[in-house]
Order: structure tokens, then sequence, then C-alpha cells
């Protein structure tokens, strides 16, 4: 999913839905919207928040090694765990589409606010079932993209999605999370 310039959708209204935030440490928030996520994924919190470390340290430590400069990752990021309804609405909203997608990622302005990842359970759930993936590692996958397109990375050219493909890779293992991209 790519960045977007708009409002913060967890500051503008899910926030204030929101059933249980947990400043879980490693400048990372993780509000849980939806209650099925913590049925779904025992731990979820716990799981988005260890993701997004990983995913911090691994991507300065991937584009350090490519030689690129590290883009500036100070501040929280905000892990929201949602609908689908809530996603596809804010996909609506902000990128003019009006369908669901499994991930918004949403950089901020403000001082002390790194960006916003924007999660739908259902989406989630559906492409980890059709992939033959356990939803907890497609979870973890998400939020490490997300993660990264916080971090300047993208997806648009063949090269720049092979090194984002890459450093999820790397960022995933030390998560324990099989590669997503490896063909069986």
């Amino acid at each position: 999913m790519d960045p977007s310039p708009s409002p913060s959708p967890a500051l503008a209204g899910i926030r204030a839905s929101s059933t249980a935030s947990a400043g879980i440490g490693g400048g990372s928030t993780v509000i849980v919207a939806e209650p099925a996520w913590r049925r779904a994924i025992p731990g979820v919190a716990a799981l988005a928040a260890r993701a997004v470390r990983a995913a911090r340290a691994g991507g300065d430590a991937a584009r350090q090694a490519a030689g690129e400069a590290a883009q500036e990752t100070a501040g929280e990021t905000i892990v929201v765990l949602t609908t689908d309804r809530a996603v596809r609405r804010l996909n609506a909203r902000d990128r003019g589409r009006d369908k669901p997608t499994n991930v918004l990622t949403y950089p901020s302005a403000a001082p002390g606010l790194r960006g916003e990842i924007i999660l739908a359970l259902g989406q989630i759930r559906r492409e980890a079932a059709a992939a033959s993936r356990r939803p907890a590692h497609h979870l973890a996958h998400l939020v490490v993209h997300g993660v990264l397109h916080l971090a300047g990375y993208d997806h648009h050219q063949v090269g720049e999605a092979r090194r984002m493909e890459l450093a999820e890779a790397r960022i995933l293992r030390r998560l324990h999370v099989p590669n997503p991209w490896k063909r069986t």
C-alpha cells in the first residue's frame, strides 16, 4: 500500500472508537479498534509492536548496507488494527478507491509521530488463508511493509520492489516468520 499524505485516520476518529490502546515501547502504539483481532491472533498487540521495532531497525540497516542514507525514524509509529469497513472507508476517502485493502500507511508531519499503519482484519485473514499462511505471520509481514513505507521504501519500480522484498524477508527472518516472497 502506498503512503498517503492524507489526514491522520487514528487521530481523526479510529482512535476514538478503539477498545484498547497500548503503548508497547520501541516507539510504537498499537490500537486494537476491532476486538476480533484478539480472538484471531492471540497476543496481537505485542506481535505488531515487535514487528514495528524489528522493521525500524532492519530498514535502517538495509539502507545503510545499500549505501543509502537512512531516513529519519524518530517518532512514534501508531498501528491500528481495525475492520475491513473502516479501511475501505479510508481507502475511498484518501485514495479514491472504494474497495477493501489489507494495509494503509500514513506518514505524519506532526512532531513526535512517525506515521500510522492501518490494517484490516477480514482482508488479512482472507489473504492468509489463500496463501496458506498463518494470520499472525501475514500481519507481521504487513506491519513490516508499512514501517518500511514510512522509512521511504516503495515498490513502484522493479528495483525498488526487489529491495523492499529483500528488506522484508531479512526483517521477518529475525521475527521467525517465513519469507512470504519465497516460492515453494
